[in-house]
């Protein structure tokens, strides 16, 4: 397939880029290139027969428009968002400009492409969203497809509402659309504002570690490769209309998450053995969620797909790239709230 990715320059957008590549498809990247976009991101495939890069935002419609007609993709797979919940916080407008508004735009233009193109049955209009839009679990259960939205963040609340436009627009207008929620994404080229990241780096410069709250809040990590190779199994063999969780199998509390990854700072690099002598706890965000757990039943039974990797694998194989790959964190740095503690209301 020829596929259009929207944020492809983004922490999950270029692993799907990647993975798209590496798989056989073409790939055309629509990335605005806002402050957590790097093409660094998709360097190792940016000369590959089959990848082209369109600079554009997802609310400029007639920018949409003419990348529809030029490339004429297969597919769409949307992955443009705003996600960081601590500057959905402080700055609500732009998640709802971009996600809502943005989304609004795509599919409307995918609508009009689709049409102009015969409406053929073999387009699809992937939506990624997220686990967030659920809500908060208590300590036990798992979200289903079938759970009720409940929304705590303006972040969360601007995918659910991305989220409920998709569907509309397949009941209304009969656009082919597959959805799928995730759970937190970690691994190589994540945006060092992040929990992950932000440890490995923190570890590494031998400053606190912040932990919000008491490091209770439960999370269900998935290895962001993983991720990609579900999301393209979800577009090529989804059943349209539906919706897939997809999640990684391994639910850990954030104070867990971070002492592993000291850990493996502690092996990997221990002159600044024990790493965990920095963590600090800090005030807690704002309506922070408590437990977020995936049923991944539905994509293990009808696609056949299920996770490789485990949180002590995927999160080893994170720290180490960290640390082989200062060139492409460092200059991160320096980008507009990184480092700063963000969403305090």
């Amino acid at each position: 397939m020829k596929i259009l990715i929207t944020g492809g320059a983004g922490f999950i957008g270029s692993a799907v880029v990647r993975h798209a590549i590496r798989t056989g498809h073409e790939v055309v990247n629509l990335d605005a290139l806002t402050y957590a976009a790097n093409l660094a991101n998709v360097a190792s495939v940016s000369n590959a027969p089959g990848y082209s890069f369109e600079q554009a935002d997802i609310r400029d419609r007639a920018a949409l428009d003419r990348i529809l007609a030029t490339h004429r993709p297969d597919a769409v797979m949307h992955l443009a968002a705003e996600s960081h919940v601590d500057r959905s916080i402080d700055g609500p407008g732009a998640f709802i400009e971009t996600n809502i508004n943005g989304t609004y735009n795509l599919l409307e233009a995918a609508r009009s492409y689709w049409a102009a193109e015969g409406k053929p049955d073999s387009f699809r209009f992937h939506h990624v969203s997220t686990d967030e839009v659920f809500g908060s679990l208590g300590e036990d259960g798992q979200f289903t497809e079938e759970t009720p939205y409940d929304p705590r963040s303006p972040y969360s609340a601007s995918k659910a509402a991305s989220d409920h436009l998709v569907r509309a627009w397949h009941e209304t207008y009969g656009l082919p659309v597959v959805l799928s929620n995730c759970s937190n994404n970690y691994g190589p080229f994540h945006f060092p504002e992040k929990l992950v990241p932000v440890v490995i780096l923190k570890a590494l410069a031998g400053e606190p570690i912040p932990v919000y709250g008491d490091g209770g809040n439960i999370r269900d990590w998935l290895y962001v490769e993983d991720h990609a190779d579900a999301l393209l199994t979800v577009l090529e063999s989804g059943q349209l209309g539906r919706s897939y969780n997809i999640g990684g199998e391994n639910e850990a509390k954030n104070i867990d998450l971070v002492r592993t990854i000291c850990a493996h700072m502690d092996a990997l690099r221990p002159a600044g053995a024990p790493h965990a002598n920095l963590i600090t706890f800090v005030a807690d965000r704002p309506g922070h969620d408590r437990r977020y757990a995936i049923d991944p039943t539905r994509i293990r039974e009808e696609l056949g797909w299920r996770p490789s990797v485990t949180v002590e694998e995927g999160l080893r194989r994170t720290v180490e790239w960290y640390l082989d790959n200062e060139d492409w964190w460092r200059p991160l740095l320096d980008r507009d709230g990184v480092g700063k503690r963000l969403g305090t209301g």
